[in-house]
């Protein structure tokens, strides 16, 4: 068999990557290489369309095991996740019964949102009663204010139970820098409470109980490297602050915790959470933490190792889901839960698919659940450990990352990520990047099927709209800073729907005549970009001729009619339909036609093609139809 084999591959002789650009030359027939075939990201950096062996020499990766400092292919030798479900906490025996309930139903790990007003003993006892702490992750989220509060009632719980704190995970959310983000308002004396945290859980060595919240910046519309960047500006600026105050490094790190989102960017995000390992090991390993225990993961100087390993829980984006065409965030998600898990997180929250207009319900957290499960069950996600190792192409992605992600790192760490939130300008940034991919949405750049491409015609939203009650902490202050932005990527096309369905929907009619493949092409093409609004569309299959079909959408009591034909025949049709429309209808013409100076001459102002703004389009014709 092994000379079988042989003899199978010295069939195939190597070809060189110079034979391979001479034979992509070739098919390119004159074409630019650099601008048909290399993708420039938003990330900062250009991949190409093909990498090999050589791409991938030297790289620390390429001689690293699972495990192994600086942790690229894990920080452990297995892919075992926690399945996390959160629990918003308004009744606490419910919050209970709720806890228990998931929990035989494939549930590994929970996460208790609690109000601040309602942290006390007596509430904690009821929500945990029952809940044994060895055999599942423990989360806690609440108010900045009662944070401190919460850690003391939970050490003090964890103690009175019994259980065995060394097998114990669990996590506060304790984010010093939450208000200035989210709420726009300054937490002074940030570090002195931190410390004070970390100190009260000193009896929870697996408790980690410093949040670095990635996620929020995700949600907000960060690029990538932006996310990790300021996550990781963010982590060295609670262990610097710490260490200055006199805790040791080692412990510091220990208590930290990265919450991080994920996008719909397949391998770039799997790429994303190996830098992520990767730098996070460096920039600890730079404190030199002495190991105090006999550990054998520590460098012949006695640095602990351990401390260096990150500990990344992750979630699902907020930023991409939509209100219409809902069941399409199901797909978002499920890729999303795949590049986590392929990643190696140590934990994985799958948000409903219906969070982004409503409370999620029973049957869309039972889904969100299963999701998971499917991974580890049915497709063994869970059995392989850094399944992308070796991948030319995600090392390489790997690599360009993280160099993005520290520059940014480093220019933001020079004089402190919390001076840089107070100066507003990691705000700044997430915003000009949120606002350059709402503008990549509204041109199609950036897709989100069922919102700016292929829409669901018919589907109404506004009835399925709930007003969400909040979770958590709902006290506020007058916010002097500036806080991230909030808006999803689909918000502004679901305004228009949502305004098109309050008002009623105009009629479009697809005036189709001439070349058979434009004018169907065209058609389809047109019937999608104004059903993104809502509009009622009425195709058809051809006309005869030009007052035919204008007699015939008249007859349908058109609001808007398109002339969808080849372009040499618009020099003809146009200025005739144009002529027979007059005022009483809008007219648009589909495509951008070599005579469109000369058709725009004669009064023709409307053309959509695939270079226009849908968006502001469509937000014009709103205007026209009086649709508010």
């Amino acid at each position: 068999m092994a000379n079988q084999k042989e003899k199978l591959f010295s069939d195939f002789p190597p070809v060189s990557t110079e034979e391979w650009m001479a034979k992509i030359t070739a098919d390119l027939k004159g074409a630019d290489f650099e601008k048909k075939l290399v993708w420039r990201t938003n990330e900062g950096f250009n991949v190409n369309p093909f990498y090999r062996s050589e791409n991938i020499e030297g790289m620390k990766a390429t001689d690293a095991l699972p495990g192994e400092f600086p942790y690229i292919r894990g920080t452990k030798k297995d892919n075992e996740w926690y399945t996390r479900q959160d629990i918003c906490v308004k009744d606490f025996k419910a919050a209970n019964a709720k806890a228990l309930d998931v929990l035989n139903k494939g549930v590994t790990s929970l996460g208790f949102n609690i109000d601040g007003d309602d942290v006390n003993v007596e509430n904690v006892k009821t929500l945990l009663n029952g809940i044994c702490p060895e055999a599942v992750e423990l989360n806690f989220s609440t108010c900045y204010r009662k944070s401190l509060e919460l850690t003391n009632i939970l050490a003090d719980w964890y103690k009175a139970s019994g259980a065995d704190l060394l097998k114990c995970f669990g996590s506060i959310n304790f984010d010093p820098f939450k208000p200035l983000l989210k709420k726009g308002r300054d937490a002074e004396g940030w570090a002195e409470k931190a410390a004070e945290i970390v100190k009260a859980s000193a009896t929870l060595p697996r408790f980690r109980v410093l949040a670095v919240n990635g996620y929020s910046l995700n949600d907000g519309g960060a690029y990538i490297y932006q996310e990790l960047g300021y996550a990781l500006a963010n982590g060295n600026q609670l262990l610097s602050a710490l260490v200055e105050a006199g805790l040791d490094a080692g412990l510091v790190a220990k208590k930290i915790k990265f919450n991080l989102g994920i996008g719909s960017n397949y391998f770039m995000e799997i790429a994303k959470f190996r830098a992520a390992r990767w730098l996070w090991a460096e920039i600890v390993n730079a404190y030199k933490p002495m190991c105090k225990n006999e550990c054998p993961n520590k460098s012949p100087e006695g640095i602990c190792l351990c401390a260096s390993k990150i500990y990344v829980h992750a979630q699902t984006s907020t930023f991409n889901t939509t209100v219409y065409d809902a069941h399409v965030n199901l797909l978002r998600t499920q890729t999303e839960a795949m590049s986590a898990t392929i990643a190696g997180v140590n934990s994985l929250t799958v948000r409903p698919f219906d969070e982004s207009y409503k409370t999620a319900d029973d049957f869309s957290e039972r889904i969100a659940r299963n999701q998971q499960l499917i991974l580890k069950e049915e497709c063994h996600f869970d059995k392989i450990t850094d399944a992308s190792a070796g991948s030319y192409y995600i090392e390489n992605l790997t690599k360009s990352i993280a160099e993005q992600a520290w520059a940014l790192f480093l220019e933001v760490d020079e004089k402190g990520f919390y001076e840089a939130l107070k100066a507003g300008t990691v705000q700044a940034a997430v915003k000009v990047s949120a606002d350059n991919r709402f503008k990549a949405l509204a041109t199609r750049r950036e897709v989100l099927l069922g919102t700016n491409q292929f829409p669901n015609f018919t589907e109404k939203a506004s009835d399925k709209i709930v007003e969400k009650e909040a979770c958590g902490c709902g006290c506020s202050k007058d916010a002097p800073y500036i806080p991230l932005p909030t808006s999803r990527l689909a918000t502004a096309f679901e305004e228009l729907r949502l305004a098109t369905e309050k008002h009623g929907a105009p009629t479009v009619f697809m005036l189709t005549i001439g070349n058979l493949g434009m004018r169907l092409a065209r058609a389809q093409f047109s019937s999608n970009f104004f059903a993104c609004a809502g509009y009622k569309i009425i195709d058809n299959l051809g006309f005869e001729t030009v007052e035919e079909g204008v007699k015939a959408a008249f007859d349908k009591k058109a609001d808007i009619i398109v002339l969808c034909s080849s372009d040499d025949e618009y020099a003809t049709f146009a200025p005739e339909a144009h002529k027979l429309i007059a005022s009483k209808a809008h007219f648009v013409v589909a495509g951008a036609p070599a005579s469109m100076d000369e058709l725009k001459a004669q009064g023709i102002e409307h053309f959509v093609n695939v270079k226009t703004n849908v968006l502001d389009t469509l937000r014009t014709f709103n205007a026209k139809l009086g649709i508010e």
